[in-house]
């Protein structure tokens, strides 16, 4: 029997760097809308919904016929906003949810299936989370460019807004990772997520990853060949926009 794969998008209103950025146009469509299409087109999923806590992001879901959910405006983070959308679909314990950041416009569709992966592979695996070897010099050292750390069997060691792995040697070099906001998770583990306290590194680097760590659970990490562009910025919607327009390329 196959598995059941839920792809849930977490996106809020209120943003410092940029309210409102879901419904930031983009060529036309709102950008939440941009991410919903592409999720449906992953080979992997049953299902999409939109979490939201905003009644203006609700309304423009509905409106280009997507399905959201409402959910409470005081969760610690997306992971605990998807536990509360997907607590009413009755999904069973060994279901897999993939979370899908809302900022995320241009990820292919196979990340979704990427991700996936490992935990039809492993039963073992309570979560995986996308990775990209980073070629833009600049996200190095950009704390909006989250880098990560891994051990030789593809677990994660370490996921940091700092440049990891420091380089103390100048005549030596380092391959450097960028954390994609694609993640899957065992239904039963998301519950368990949910539930467990904050992390101090959590707290600190502001990275909710890092409570699955913290707490001693292990997420296998997949180096994916696409790159992903996260929109923080009304600068980086514009780069989005001349991404899709073909007056950038990615990787430039």
């Amino acid at each position: 029997m196959p598995l059941q794969v839920v792809c849930i998008i977490p996106s809020r209103y209120e943003s410092s760097r940029f309210p409102g950025k879901p419904l930031a146009d983009l060529c036309g469509k709102p950008m939440i809308q941009h991410v919903y299409e592409r999720v449906l087109k992953a080979e992997s999923v049953t299902c999409a919904a939109v979490a939201t806590d905003d009644e203006r992001i609700f309304a423009a879901v509905e409106a280009f016929g997507g399905r959201a959910v409402m959910t409470s405006p005081c969760h610690r983070s997306g992971t605990d906003r998807i536990d509360e959308a997907v607590e009413s679909l009755g999904l069973a314990d060994d279901a897999i949810v993939v979370n899908i950041q809302g900022d995320q416009p241009l990820f292919e569709p196979s990340q979704v299936d990427e991700v996936v992966g490992p935990l039809g592979e492993d039963p073992s695996i309570p979560m995986s989370t996308l990775i990209y070897r980073i070629v833009r010099d600049e996200e190095v050292t950009h704390p909006n460019a989250v880098k990560v750390v891994f051990d030789s069997r593809l677990f994660a060691l370490y996921f940091s807004r700092a440049t990891v792995p420091f380089v103390r040697d100048r005549d030596k070099r380092a391959d450097y990772y960028k954390h994609h906001g694609i993640y899957a998770y065992r239904r039963a583990f998301l519950r368990t997520f949910a539930g467990l306290p904050e992390g101090t590194l959590e707290r600190l680097e502001a990275l909710e990853q890092l409570r699955a760590l913290e707490h001693g659970y292990r997420i296998r990490v997949v180096v994916t060949p696409f790159d992903s562009v996260e929109v923080d910025t009304p600068q980086e919607l514009e780069r989005v926009r001349r991404l899709i327009t073909g007056e950038e390329r990615a990787g430039s």
